[in-house]
């Protein structure tokens, strides 16, 4: 059955991340799509060089119409979030939408590889961790997921003590599913996650491509999203959303440029 999704997240000029990545796939999948750009970027990041507008304005005036116009949505997801502003003005709309009835995904793009963004402050996280409060459904990667829980990040493998214990933090702070990217448990690359509907929690492994594209997190969380949102079981949307990704991976790996992503409306087949 078709949702309504409000997707918050900023914008590439040139490049298939954030919402040129979710979009196509979602409305592949069958959903009505609303977007609220965060920012507007000349390109992917990966270049090194690029221009970012931020959109804060914009979003409150926006925001603001749709109530006048009584939009409403089955599911938010959020992203990329540019300022400590937008994430307390994210973090309020969605825990009023949260109030009726609406699922929130929160997609806490801070970092990777144990480090921060560039721009991403103490108090970003902070706010952050006020969206966390609202989630029903968390996608963070394993370095922003030990910023969020406050836990010391680890270069080398996690046992599994330490991965229920990150679960248990997150859950703790107020969201009800959480899904960890990009883990190392007992020797193997894994997803962990926790099913608040269930209560199960699942650790899913699998072989890594060692080749980069941006957005594929962004691709990752769409189809995560789409599939919960049809019905399915937590664990089988991951495992959905992680065979996607890495047959779309298989399929670009000799693409020349890297860094504008991967052209996802050329293989829409892939999420069927």
């Amino acid at each position: 059955m078709s949702k309504q999704i409000l997707l918050i997240n900023d914008l590439a000029g040139y490049g298939k991340v954030a919402l040129s990545a979710m979009i196509p796939v979602l409305s592949h999948m069958g959903h009505q799509i609303y977007n609220l750009p965060t920012a507007l970027v000349s390109n992917t990041l990966d270049y090194g060089k690029f221009d970012i507008l931020e959109t804060t304005d914009y979003m409150k005036n926006t925001i603001s119409v749709w109530d006048d116009l009584g939009f409403q949505f089955d599911a938010i997801a959020t992203g990329f979030i540019v300022s400590e502003v937008q994430a307390k003005m994210i973090a309020d709309y969605c825990r009023k939408k949260s109030e009726n009835g609406t699922l929130i995904f929160v997609d806490p793009i801070m970092g990777d590889e144990g480090e921060l963004y560039n721009g991403v402050s103490q108090e970003t996280i902070s706010h952050m961790r006020e969206l966390v409060k609202v989630a029903d459904y968390i996608v963070p990667n394993y370095t922003e997921a030990v910023y969020l829980a406050k836990m010391q990040y680890h270069s080398q493998d996690l046992t599994k003590e330490e991965a229920d214990e990150l679960v248990e933090r997150l859950r703790i702070m107020g969201a009800k599913s959480v899904i960890i990217t990009s883990a190392r448990l007992d020797g193997k690359d894994v997803v962990i996650g926790y099913d608040h509907e269930l209560d199960e929690k699942f650790v899913l492994p699998f072989d890594i491509i060692p080749i980069r594209f941006p957005g594929t997190g962004d691709i990752f969380s769409s189809i995560l999203i789409g599939k919960v949102l049809s019905g399915n079981r937590l664990v089988d949307s991951t495992r959905n959303a992680m065979d996607a990704v890495r047959e779309l991976i298989k399929r670009n790996q000799d693409n020349a440029d890297k860094y504008k992503g991967i052209p996802v409306e050329n293989y829409l087949e892939v999420l069927d």
